[in-house]
């Protein structure tokens, strides 16, 4: 019997790179990321404002240009998938699949069509009220799918997705793609640096 139903991913780091866009777009990686980074303060774990405001607030904040902000989100359908994810995802096909992304609504979608995967919901934090780590946007997820957590395997992009989803219950494969160093307080079931070992997780038996 499989371990488990469904799995959930984070959109924007473990299915799809969205870094190579904010550095392009900024003129400068150190940059883009700084802004990439400021984007996150804003919003993580805060109840739900205008994904689109966050971006151009966090430019503001590290001296990026209000033009290159309107850029960014114009061109927020170029991302492109991991090449991992390209070869893994087909082998997952038969559980159910959902994001849970911190975006709004309209880019969350046009950025999973880049996926190339089909995915059974796509939860948004304008869709939840909230952005990740709270925990509303799993929790909405799961409802509107209705999928019990223990049977859900989350795989996050970053670290705050280990708390976001291990709180409620959840097991957690990180896709670590930054190697950064494991946080206290919500150990992962996974942590590897893309997401090859997946299928082989999925496959263990209960």
């Amino acid at each position: 019997m499989a371990r488990y139903d469904a799995i959930g991913f984070d959109l924007l780091t473990a299915l799809l790179d969205s870094w190579s866009l904010w550095k392009r777009v900024a003129g400068d990686d150190a940059l883009g990321m700084r802004w990439h980074s400021a984007s996150q303060s804003l919003l993580r774990g805060r109840e739900y404002r205008p994904f689109e405001d966050i971006v151009r607030d966090a430019a503001g904040e590290v001296g990026v240009t209000a033009e290159r902000a309107e850029h960014l989100l114009r061109r927020w359908g170029e991302f492109d998938p991991w090449a991992d994810v390209t070869d893994v995802l087909p082998r997952t096909d038969g559980f159910v699949r959902f994001i849970v992304t911190n975006c709004s609504r309209r880019l969350g979608n046009v950025a999973a069509a880049r996926v190339g995967a089909h995915f059974d919901l796509v939860m948004t934090a304008e869709d939840a009220g909230a952005y990740k780590p709270d925990p509303q946007p799993y929790l909405v997820a799961l409802q509107r799918l209705g999928l019990a957590p223990s049977l859900v395997l989350f795989v996050a992009g970053s670290a705050h997705d280990l708390a976001g989803a291990g709180q409620i219950g959840m097991d957690v494969y990180w896709a670590n793609r930054g190697a950064v160093p494991l946080p206290e307080g919500w150990p992962p079931t996974a942590n590897e640096a893309d997401l090859r070992r997946l299928p082989e997780l999925l496959a263990e038996p209960t």
